[in-house]
């Protein structure tokens, strides 16, 4: 199976120019702050998920890859790859995900990755797909409070009506953690979903009307193709967090895998928070991986 990779890095002055010409707003800090750690989950990918066949890494300019990626090892591929050139630029994480599985080359199998969620223990790839199916917790819900979980309603809604079955009451939500995915039943949802995509891939940022990567595994799930079973994950908010904490999670982890969730913090917090996240992932994978010149 691959793993497919997206990143956004905030500090990048072509990336900033675009967002603020195309969107007539400050960029969002938190949102896409880059930490530095980028490195540390593809260190964390060779040494405990080594089934992995190719590593895919999504950005939207050239000047977003790090110098120091190997690209005999990394596949990278620009947004004008997968997108069509009538929605870009975007800075909208939800038509990235609706078009990730037109990536060249990407196998029936693969892993979805945010650069916040790092396989911290040893994996093997039953965890992850098994039999033709795959694995990954799912709940259900009733209330809608915020736009993110008004986009997974909308995505759950359309996976429904994709299938033929009536909308339910409550909404799938799945597990906030990498997500897997099967390339050929994302090109059978974008294909019978192409009209809602089009209006989420026309939306340079976020609203209330977008979907996201749960249609595609709303879609597996209500299909039969996804097993409710929750992956090994510690899920952790640099905002509540202790830098001691912090440190422990990653240098002695409890799951497989860790998420860590960015949040508004002062320039002092985070410059603190950074330096104790970078000396711990240092402290854990010490080793540069293949993936790294």
């Amino acid at each position: 199976m691959d793993i497919v990779i997206t990143y956004v890095d905030g500090n990048d002055p072509v990336w900033q120019h675009d967002y603020e010409q195309f969107t007539n707003q400050p960029v969002l800090e938190k949102r896409f702050r880059d930490w530095g750690t980028l490195r540390y989950l593809f260190r964390g990918i060779e040494v405990n998920m080594q089934f992995i066949r190719k590593v895919h890494l999504i950005v939207s300019h050239e000047s977003q890859v790090p110098k120091w990626i190997d690209r005999n090892e990394v596949h990278i591929m620009l947004h004008k790859d997968i997108i069509p050139a009538e929605y870009l630029p975007t800075f909208n994480c939800n038509p990235i995900e609706m078009h990730l599985h037109r990536i060249e080359g990407l196998d029936e199998e693969y892993l979805y990755f945010n650069d916040d969620v790092f396989p911290m223990r040893h994996c093997v790839a039953t965890d992850f797909f098994e039999g033709g199916k795959c694995h990954l917790g799912m709940s259900r819900h009733l209330f809608v409070f915020d736009m993110f979980k008004r986009i997974c309603r909308n995505s759950d809604r359309l996976a429904h009506k994709v299938l033929g079955l009536k909308p339910s009451l409550c909404f799938l939500r799945p597990q906030h953690v990498c997500t897997p995915m099967f390339k050929s039943e994302c090109e059978e949802v974008y294909k019978s979903a192409s009209e809602e995509i089009a209006k989420t891939s026309a939306s340079r940022i976020r609203n209330d009307e977008n979907l996201n990567q749960y249609l595609f595994l709303d879609y597996l799930y209500l299909k039969g193709r996804l097993i409710n079973r929750r992956l090994s994950r510690q899920h952790i908010s640099v905002g509540i967090i202790s830098a001691k904490g912090l440190r422990n999670a990653i240098v002695n982890p409890t799951k497989s895998l860790l998420c860590i969730n960015d949040v508004q913090l002062s320039e002092s917090r985070y410059e603190e928070l950074r330096r104790v996240l970078l000396a711990a992932f240092e402290e854990r994978f010490p080793q540069k991986s293949k993936y790294e010149l």
